[in-house]
């Protein structure tokens, strides 16, 4: 289910960037948020759902969020290898895992930032240098996301969530990409963009949910580290992006890094078990464990 989810969203960004050279990348990013925020308000009805004004707060700034990683990601996507795109995206939550955990984990880094330059090559130029910024944009919105979905962790579910934050990511797109895109749609646009919507964030979210429920938190941040190898492989068979040896070493790197921290994360929190009656209790006093990159 973990590996079905991922590949549901990376075959949901190839589709995007092939639709993007009809409605713009910020077209398709409007396009995608607006139908999943339609099917999401019909499946969960957040009006009766009833939040704290911090909880609604937090949920409406993860609209906002949501919107710059989605707009940032599509824009970064059409100038730059998938792979690539995601790789560099994936360095926002891997950046909060290694703040977050302990000292060693900073080795992790090093690791992550050598292969940001074997993806990049600076000493070559050939990466588009906007396309690169654009992606770490977006993984800077990613890290953001996961630190106001911990705030919002103990007053609102994730459906109640995603149900909130979601229309408004689809109203902020909407003042910045929808009076342009607005002429040039069609039917078959609209239903193109419905079908996007299931692919990103419907479906994913939904199996990620069934399979946090079979996984330990540690292995399903593992698999969920391999994302960007998942992107490079659909970038070749999809839109035919066959990455060169430097990429593809800097994109294991950046895997590599992201398992790293997962398990160090997993040994971290087998070392604060208390043992006393076999319950996986934490000791009073110890920070909360790092999620997983994912």
């Amino acid at each position: 289910m973990a590996g079905a989810a991922m590949c549901c969203v990376q075959l949901g960004l190839a589709a995007s960037v092939e639709l993007s050279a009809r409605l713009g990348s910020e077209g398709v990013a409007w396009l995608r948020l607006a139908w999943a925020a339609v099917i999401l308000v019909a499946v969960t009805r957040p009006w009766r759902a009833r939040l704290s004004r911090p909880a609604l707060l937090t949920c409406l700034l993860l609209g906002v969020v949501t919107a710059g990683m989605t707009l940032l990601f599509m824009a970064a996507a059409v100038r730059i290898s998938l792979g690539m795109a995601s790789a560099l995206e994936f360095l926002g939550p891997l950046s909060v895992a290694v703040i977050r955990g302990r000292k060693s984990g900073r080795w992790w880094a090093v690791v992550a930032a050598a292969g940001v330059a074997a993806l990049t090559e600076p000493w070559r130029g050939d990466a588009d240098p906007a396309g690169v910024l654009l992606a770490l944009g977006a993984g800077a919105c990613w890290a953001a996301y996961i630190l106001l979905t911990q705030r919002a962790g103990d007053e609102v579910n994730g459906l109640q969530a995603l149900a909130v934050s979601m229309p408004a990511a689809a109203a902020v797109t909407t003042l910045i990409a929808g009076p342009a895109v607005f002429g040039r749609l069609d039917w078959g646009l609209l239903l193109t963009g419905a079908g996007l919507a299931l692919l990103m964030p419907v479906v994913p979210f939904s199996l990620e949910l069934l399979a946090l429920r079979r996984l330990k938190a540690s292995t399903f941040g593992t698999l969920m580290s391999l994302e960007p190898a998942i992107a490079a492989t659909i970038g070749f068979a999809v839109l035919g992006q066959a990455p060169g040896p430097a990429a593809v070493t800097g994109i294991a790197l950046v895997v590599a890094a992201g398992i790293g921290v997962t398990l160090q994360d997993k040994t971290a929190r087998e070392q604060l078990i208390l043992p006393a009656n076999g319950d996986a209790a934490l000791e009073a006093g110890h920070p909360e464990a790092t999620p997983s990159p994912s």
